[in-house]
């Protein structure tokens, strides 16, 4: 037994490139997409909690790097267990969630702590620029009113706020000026309606009949401008 190659036959003569393989297309003539690779510690981190790392993501408590490796020390290596812990905190999905506020939980699905308001703060504004990324609409409103919302559940001051949140991105920075000066009407708008309200001597019921408006908003509204103005 010879190390010779076999000599090119007729049907394929030297020299000659070999064809690329098409995909299939679909009816419309276009390729379909590539299946995405999931990466395995991913897969494995969905077979061992599938709370967390299946269909609804959450907000992982902090320290979960070391909780699995203590957990499952023959399982996952740590640089591998970091990039795919990474994959999973950057993606769209998981930032809607710390996004929403949702509380940080632990491997088992047990709600264990609040995400910290910086966090909420910068996972709102990553998730509205890939959308906007997609889209001609301007978002820029909505990212205004997601932000207030974020300002008030936090629960601290402007200057506390600024402090933990400012970037030295100017255009982020903007927005949230926008946001705290939106908010600063809001404000102002449930004092006056508080202010009303007291000097009427009416029921809640009876101050939103004779305005026209819904007794459970005005009642919401009250409670907000009492909370601002304690």
């Amino acid at each position: 037994m010879t190390d010779t190659a076999p000599a090119p036959t007729a049907a394929k003569k030297e020299g000659s490139r070999p064809r690329r393989k098409t995909q299939p297309q679909d009816k419309g003539g276009k390729a379909p997409p590539r299946a995405r690779k999931v990466n395995p510690v991913l897969e494995r981190l969905f077979e061992l909690y599938p709370k967390m790392f299946g269909a609804r993501f959450l907000p992982l408590k902090l320290g979960v790097f070391q909780d699995l490796l203590a957990l499952h020390p023959d399982e996952f290596k740590k640089e591998e267990l970091k990039i795919a812990l990474g994959l999973h905190a950057r993606s769209t999905r998981y930032l809607e969630a710390v996004a929403a506020g949702e509380k940080r939980h632990d491997l088992n699905g047990v709600p264990v702590e609040d995400v910290a308001p910086e966090h909420v703060h910068h996972a709102i504004l990553e998730v509205f620029r890939r959308r906007q990324a997609r889209t001609d609409e301007d978002l820029r409103p909505k990212l205004r009113a997601r932000l207030v919302e974020a300002i008030e559940a936090s629960g601290l001051s402007r200057e506390e706020y600024m402090l933990v949140v400012r970037s030295s991105d100017e255009a982020s920075n903007a927005v949230l000026d926008e946001a705290f000066a939106e908010l600063g009407a809001r404000t102002a708008k449930r004092e006056a309606l508080l202010r009303a309200f007291e000097a009427s001597g009416r029921s809640v019921a009876e101050f939103a009949e004779m305005y026209g408006m819904d007794p459970a908003e005005v009642g919401r509204t009250l409670e907000r401008a009492r909370g601002s103005t304690a």
